[in-house]
């Protein structure tokens, strides 16, 4: 049974104003629009594609629908003053790994899972471990929580203890709730294809998260909500162990580098495919290699789907280095690991010492549905 840690952040009068829409709730309070908004799944053909009015069909949390409006704009992301929440916990994590949690390292490098702990039900100190912890760890698996099943507005107001949660410039949102990310597929809607092309022999895409904003995400929340019996898994790697198994002279060369990261293709795409762009892209440079803010390791800070050139290299320079780096990040298997879910599963990670894919292996005809939060963290540091 869960312990509880602490006092949570905030209390409700009832069980009830804790629980995200449930199916019964939501159907009652849309079905007059059913009939008519039922099929809006084309983007290209709908100025706003709300396909939670399609919700019979659609699993058991259509509220996390995707949703697209082409004409919702955000305004530029303003700088914040960021201290990480790490930086204030108890290294010993009385509050997180208190009594009856028990841990399991997936690999040495990267992962650890974690039973007998409520994320929901942490204290501001046991919040602070958890970022501390997701620094150290990388990657953290909590199995059968309730955070699927909080108020939106709860789910909101946890992750955003870690900092301002980035509201994404083209993915499908929850709407009125821009903060979340979803990620959503069935037999009815498959956007996977199309963000990593269909003529590809292998979908393995390594990335982290929005790395184009100033200020990119550190400690990550995603949960899920529905999942295949097989498949549908995603691989993580430590770029803190693709950093330390460089040459000292190499890490000097690469030290003192800073690269571009960029969101123009990523706006291009969404144009392309009828779908918003909410804000103008952005483009950024960061440190080659970054140091974490709390535990001080350094890390690589490059990856394939954002990071575009290095600043004041010539074009084949820059695509030699960032060409090894990326081929180095893809074939280190023994410092990556296979996050496998079910419904109810909550992953945290660290999006400043970590690269993730999505892996594309399960049938068409199975629904995969979650939901990312991510609190975007300080303007990298350089090592």
């Amino acid at each position: 049974m869960p312990i509880n840690c602490g006092e949570p952040l905030l209390q409700f009068d009832s069980i009830h104003q804790n629980m995200a829409p449930s199916v019964s709730e939501t159907i009652t309070q849309t079905v007059e629009h059913v009939a008519s908004s039922v099929g809006k799944l084309n983007v290209k053909d709908q100025k706003i594609v709300d396909v939670r009015d399609g919700m019979i069909q659609k699993g058991p949390y259509p509220f996390y629908y995707p949703y697209f409006d082409v004409n919702e704009k955000f305004p530029p992301t303003e700088f914040t003053d960021h201290t990480d929440p790490g930086s204030r916990a108890n290294p010993s994590k009385p509050n997180l790994l208190g009594s009856g949690v028990t841990t399991n390292d997936i690999s040495p490098y990267i992962g650890t899972e974690i039973s007998g702990v409520q994320i929901s039900q942490l204290s501001k100190a046991g919040l602070d471990e958890l970022a501390l912890y997701t620094a150290q760890r990388k990657l953290l698996l909590f199995k059968d929580q309730d955070f699927k099943d909080l108020s939106p507005e709860r789910q909101i107001e946890i992750a955003s203890y870690f900092g301002p949660i980035q509201r994404h410039p083209t993915s499908g949102n929850a709407r009125g709730f821009p903060e979340f990310h979803v990620v959503y597929r069935d037999a009815d809607n498959n956007r996977f294809k199309e963000y990593v092309g269909g003529d590809r022999a292998s979908k393995t895409q390594w990335h982290s998260d929005i790395t184009y904003e100033k200020q990119p995400p550190g400690t990550t929340i995603f949960f899920i909500l529905d999942q295949p019996p097989s498949g549908g898994d995603t691989l993580f790697l430590s770029q803190v162990e693709a950093y330390n198994r460089l040459s000292p002279e190499f890490k000097k060369r690469l030290e003192g580098l800073k690269a571009v990261h960029s969101a123009v293709a990523q706006a291009d795409n969404s144009r392309k495919r009828g779908g918003p762009v909410r804000r103008e892209p952005v483009e950024s440079e960061h440190p080659v290699v970054r140091q974490h803010p709390v535990t001080g390791e350094k890390a690589l800070y490059v990856n394939q789907g954002f990071t575009r050139r290095i600043v004041g290299y010539k074009v084949e320079e820059s695509e030699y280095l960032l060409g090894f780096l990326f081929d180095h990040i893809a074939k280190g298997s023994d410092f990556q690991v296979r996050a496998k879910y079910t419904p109810g599963t909550v992953v945290v990670w660290d999006n400043r010492l970590t690269c993730h894919s999505a892996t594309d292996d399960f049938g068409s005809e199975q629904r995969r549905h979650a939901v990312r939060l991510t609190p975007q963290a300080e303007i990298p540091i350089p090592a």
